[in-house]
C-alpha cells in the first residue's frame, strides 16, 4: 500500500509539471501573432518603395510582380497616401545574418536590379528534412512511471482476491472438521442469538477473521470461537510477514457460570506471549506474579511461563494431562488463561470512574494453526479444553488458599477506593448539595413564612459552622 501511494503521489507531480509547461505556452497571449510579424517588412527612407518629394507627395508607387517582371502603376488616389509597398524577396531577409548563416550565398545575388526580372523564387533555399517513423513502440521507456503503477494496482488486486479465497476456505476446513465435535458438546453451534443471522455457521467479521458461537453446555454460558488468520488479502502485510512471520491463530473464550470455577488467576504461555499479557491484562497484572523457572517448579515445556496468584490453584490445573497435552502439542498452543476476575485490557486511571469494572469468570484459550492446513492435528487441543472446563468445575482451593484469594480482593478492592478517593467525596458533595437545593426549592415553594425563617436559620447556621476553624480535641490522662 505505502508502495502504491508512493507511486502515485509521483505521477500527480509529473501530470502537475507537464501542465504547468502547458499553461505557460498558453499565458502568452502574443503568441499567435509572433508568426504573422515575420510577414511585414519596414520600409526605410530612401529605398524604391517609400514615398518621396519627388512625387510631388500626393502620388504613391507600388511595385507589382507580374511573371516575373516589375511595372509601376500610378494611384492618384488620396486614400492611397500612407501606403506601404511589400517586396515578395524580403522573406528572405534572415538568411543575410551572417552570424547565423555562414557562407550562405544571400538572395542578393539572385534579385536583380530595378531593370532586370528577376525569379523571387532562385533565391528561396532548398532545406531537406529528414523523415523519421515516429513509432510508438520505440518510446516505451518514457512511460515507466505507468506501467509500474498499473503493475503494482493489478498485483494487489489480484492478491486480495486470492488472499480473501484462501482465508475463507481455511476458517470453512476448520469448522467441517471441528464441527461434529462441536456438536457432541453443544446443543447450539454457530446461533448467537441473533434473529438477522440465519446461517447457523461461520460469521464473517473482516476478510480475515471469522466468529462462531456455540451454547447450550452445563457449567458454563457459551463459547466464542474467533479463527484469526493472516491478512492474505493485504498486500502489504503479507510483504511485513517476511520480516515479521505470523501464524493463523484460533482464539477460544468460554464464559463460565458463577458458582462453578473457584477464586483464582492462573495462565501458562509461551515467554514472548506472556510477558506481553502481564502487562495488556488487568486481572493478570493485578492478581498475578511471574514464576521464574516455571520449567523446574511446574514441569511445562522449555519456552513456556506461568502467571499464578496461588501455588496451589497452579498446581491444580496443571495436572499430568495437561502436563502431557502441553509437551506434545507445544508448537500449535500460545496461551492457556483462567480468571475469575477478567475484565479486558488494563485501563486508564480515571477518577470519575467511581465503580470497578465489571468481572467475569472466564476460560480463554490460543492456539497456532499448523501450516500444512492439516486441522486434524487441532482437535486434540479442543478436547483439551473441554477437559479443562470438567476440571475447573470439580476443582476447589483449601481453606487457606481461599482465604488468601479473599484477602487479595480485599486489598485490591482498597486500592481502588482509595484511589478514588478524591472522586467519590467530591461526588458526594454534590449530591448533599443537590439534596439541599430541592429542599430550599420545596419550602420556598409552601406558604408558610414561618417554616421558611427557620429553614434560613438553620442554613446559616450550617454555613458559619462550616467556615469556622477546626479543632483538635487531646484528652490528656491524669497522673
Amino acid at each position: 500500500m505505502k508502495i502504491v501511494i508512493f507511486l502515485l503521489i509521483v505521477a500527480l507531480v509529473s501530470g502537475y509539471a507537464g501542465g504547468q509547461r502547458e499553461n505557460d505556452i498558453e499565458d502568452n497571449d502574443f503568441a499567435e501573432f509572433e508568426d504573422f510579424d515575420d510577414d511585414f517588412v519596414a520600409v526605410t527612407p530612401g529605398s524604391p518603395a517609400a514615398p518621396t518629394k519627388a512625387n510631388g507627395g500626393d502620388r504613391n508607387k507600388e511595385a507589382e510582380v507580374e511573371n516575373g517582371d516589375f511595372k509601376e502603376i500610378d494611384d492618384s488616389d488620396d486614400g492611397y497616401e500612407d501606403a506601404i509597398v511589400e517586396d515578395e524577396d524580403s522573406e528572405f531577409e534572415h538568411f543575410h545574418d551572417e552570424e547565423e548563416f555562414e557562407g550562405f550565398q544571400g538572395a542578393d545575388s539572385h534579385i536583380a536590379s530595378d531593370n532586370q526580372p528577376i525569379d523571387p523564387k532562385a533565391g528561396e533555399p532548398k532545406l531537406t528534412m529528414a523523415k523519421v517513423p515516429m513509432h510508438f513502440r520505440t518510446h516505451w521507456d518514457s512511460y515507466w512511471m505507468e506501467m509500474i503503477m498499473i503493475a503494482g494496482l493489478f498485483s494487489y488486486f489480484v492478491n486480495f482476491w486470492l488472499g480473501k479465497s484462501k482465508n475463507t476456505k481455511l476458517a470453512n476446513l476448520w469448522l467441517s472438521t471441528h464441527k461434529s465435535l462441536l456438536e457432541e458438546n453443544f446443543v447450539l453451534v454457530g446461533d448467537d442469538g441473533k434473529l438477522e443471522n440465519e446461517s447457523h455457521g461461520l460469521i464473517k467479521e473482516s476478510e480475515s477473521t471469522f466468529t462462531l458461537w456455540c451454547s447450550g453446555r452445563t457449567c458454563c454460558e457459551g463459547m466464542l470461537v474467533e479463527l484469526k488468520m493472516i491478512k492474505r488479502q493485504d498486500l502489504v502485510a503479507i510483504i511485513a510477514g517476511l520480516l515479521r512471520p505470523n501464524q493463523d491463530q484460533v482464539h477460544v473464550k468460554i464464559e463460565m457460570s458463577r458458582d462453578v470455577m473457584d477464586t483464582f488467576v492462573f495462565c501458562v504461555a509461551t515467554k514472548k506471549t506472556a510477558t506481553k499479557m502481564f502487562k495488556e491484562q488487568s486481572d493478570l497484572s493485578k492478581f498475578c506474579t511471574l514464576v521464574n523457572k516455571s520449567d523446574e517448579k511446574y514441569k511445562v515445556p522449555l519456552g513456556f511461563c506461568v502467571l499464578s496468584e496461588i501455588p496451589e490453584a497452579s498446581s491444580g490445573v496443571l495436572d499430568s494431562r495437561m502436563l502431557a497435552a502441553l509437551n506434545k502439542y507445544a508448537p500449535l498452543i500460545e496461551y492457556i488463561h483462567v480468571s475469575d476476575q477478567y475484565c479486558g485490557v488494563v485501563q486508564q486511571e480515571d477518577t470519575a470512574n467511581l465503580k470497578q469494572p465489571e468481572v467475569k469468570k472466564m476460560l480463554m484459550a490460543g492456539f497456532n494453526l499448523p501450516p500444512n492446513i492439516d486441522m486434524e492435528t487441532t482437535k486434540p487441543l479442543l478436547i483439551l479444553i473441554f477437559y479443562l472446563m470438567e476440571r475447573l468445575k470439580r476443582f476447589r482451593l483449601s481453606k487457606e488458599a481461599k482465604a488468601k484469594a479473599d484477602k487479595t480482593r480485599a486489598r485490591v478492592e482498597e486500592q481502588f477506593l482509595k484511589n478514588t478517593h478524591a472522586a467519590r467525596a467530591e461526588a458526594a458533595a454534590q449530591r448533599r448539595e443537590e439534596k439541599r437545593k430541592q429542599e430550599k426549592e420545596r419550602v420556598m415553594a409552601e406558604d408558610d413564612p414561618e417554616k421558611q425563617r427557620r429553614w434560613e436559620k438553620k442554613e446559616q447556621k450550617r454555613q458559619a459552622k462550616k467556615k469556622a476553624p477546626k479543632m483538635k480535641q487531646l484528652s490528656i490522662k491524669a497522673l
